[in-house]
């Protein structure tokens, strides 16, 4: 199998008053393609610092990440920005839809910045939409939906420009657990049917289950679990 993340040496400092808080301090990890992977660890011990870094969303303080071939160390904030909109889906906790917008607008926004037409963009998000189960609500807007629709919208939206590297983020963590496992047996069929290499982030043994591996995030370090 192939490697779609690669990290090494990773380090995350944020100054404080006094010195420096680090997060990681030579952090190693390794993500094959295809993978479905869990990272567990208490609240506050840098797992989504860390899907950030791994998302392109912040930057190291020292190490490499490798994104398939793509060493993010050499590339630009604009070069990032263009890999992270072609190569990674994010899934949030608490949604992040844009509340005066409908499902299939909110969709269809991450192809509009790549500069696909709108027409198109809107087609292609009409398709994601019911490929979640939401084909007869892309004309809501979030207020009109429930968690777990929401998030489905949110799940659309990570993947209608079809990356290969799925982030997700306590994607369970605002829902009941009988419309949180709905979600995660969605994020799995999904994760199987487009051929994905994906990392979710919990405190959650059960959301844990649903993944091939599973780490726990302690003292900085990764340390893997089965």
């Amino acid at each position: 199998m192939s490697k779609i993340l690669h990290v090494s040496g990773l380090g995350k400092d944020y100054p404080l008053p006094t010195g420096k808080l680090s997060v990681f301090d030579g952090l190693d990890f390794e993500l094959e393609s295809g993978e479905l992977v869990a990272i567990m660890g208490v609240s506050g011990v840098g797992k989504t610092t860390l899907l950030n870094l791994l998302g392109l969303l912040d930057s190291p303080t020292e190490g490499k990440i490798l994104i398939g071939e793509e060493d993010l160390s050499t590339r630009t904030e604009n070069q990032k920005a263009q890999i992270r909109n072609k190569m990674v889906g994010f899934i949030f906790q608490f949604y992040h839809l844009l509340p005066e917008f409908t499902s299939v607008e909110n969709v269809s926004f991450p192809l509009m910045i790549r500069g696909i037409p709108k027409h198109e963009a809107l087609t292609r998000a009409q398709a994601m939409l019911a490929e979640v189960g939401l084909q007869e609500k892309e004309m809501l807007r979030p207020g009109q939906l429930s968690g777990g629709e929401q998030q489905r919208v949110a799940i659309a939206r990570a993947l209608v420009s079809e990356p290969k590297l799925l982030l997700a983020d306590e994607p369970t963590g605002n829902l009941d657990w009988k419309t949180g496992e709905r979600i995660l047996e969605l994020i799995q069929t999904l994760h199987h049917k487009r051929e994905l290499s994906s990392v979710l982030v919990t405190h959650n043994e059960n959301v844990a289950r649903f993944c091939q591996k599973t780490y726990l995030m302690e003292s900085g370090k990764l340390i893997l679990k089965n």
